[in-house]
């Protein structure tokens, strides 16, 4: 099942990183050409007021990153940017990654890198993966190698996966209630039960839009009807318990 993952990535040897840090009130977005090259075409789409513009360009100008750039439509707040880079990808990250050419091998993966956020930290990038293993080899990289931050993980055309439903039915016939599956399906997705977690409990209620409270109950409760459910046993006698709509 394809996958829409967003997540940040904590490396500021990351190209226009340390443009990002040093105008933060930017909004920076990148696409890299396809290809193998050492020295990609970024584009860059730069957003924010007239004086912030201006201090993105001095900043083209001052990072060893950017050989040349020039500016190819402005509009309103938005200014879109060719960049030719000034370095090597090897040169641009070799020190902070330990294998550059793990990395290539990744995103040849069926992997569709929908957007790129430079940050005054790294990077925040939202992408298309073919299945799980996909994803989870990225990141794996990632982790191995710079900090990494799951903001977000869905399913592509999954009709059951109805995140925003929210119904207290038991349509699934599983006993549970519409909100505990959600919290359940969420922190699963999100790898809140992985060893080690990459998602924390604030992450998931975040993803929910509901307190960490709330969340850590719908988890708890949720746990507990399975586990009496299929751990117990449905022939072990217990007393009734009251319905739940938390």
């Amino acid at each position: 099942m394809a996958l829409v993952a967003e997540y940040e990535l904590g490396c500021d040897a990351l190209p226009l990183v340390d443009v990002a840090a040093a105008v933060p009130q930017a909004e920076i977005d990148l696409a890299i050409s396809p290809g193998m090259s050492e020295r990609p075409r970024f584009t860059a789409h730069v957003r924010g007021s007239d004086q912030t513009v201006a201090a993105v360009e001095t900043e083209f100008d001052r990072t060893p990153f950017v050989g040349e750039y020039r500016l190819i439509v402005r509009d309103g707040d938005a200014s879109r940017y060719s960049i030719r880079p000034g370095t090597s990808m090897a040169e641009q990250l070799g020190d902070s990654l330990d294998d550059l050419d793990d990395l290539r091998a990744l995103y040849e993966t069926p992997t569709h890198i929908e957007l790129i956020r430079a940050t005054p930290t790294g990077w925040i990038q939202r992408g298309r993966f073919a299945d799980r293993v996909a994803f989870d080899e990225l990141r794996t990289f990632w982790q191995r190698n710079a900090p990494f931050r799951l903001r977000k993980l869905t399913r592509v055309g999954d009709d059951a996966d109805d995140r925003f439903a929210g119904s207290g039915g038991d349509s699934h016939g599983d006993g549970l209630t519409g909100p505990q599956r959600e919290a359940l399906r969420a922190a699963h997705e999100m790898g809140y039960f992985e060893i080690p977690r990459t998602a924390s409990l604030d992450d998931v209620a975040t993803e929910l839009g509901i307190s960490a409270s709330s969340c850590s109950e719908r988890l708890r409760r949720a746990q507990t009807h399975l586990v009496e459910t299929h751990v117990d046993g449905a022939d072990r006698p217990r007393l009734a318990a009251q319905p739940s709509f938390k």
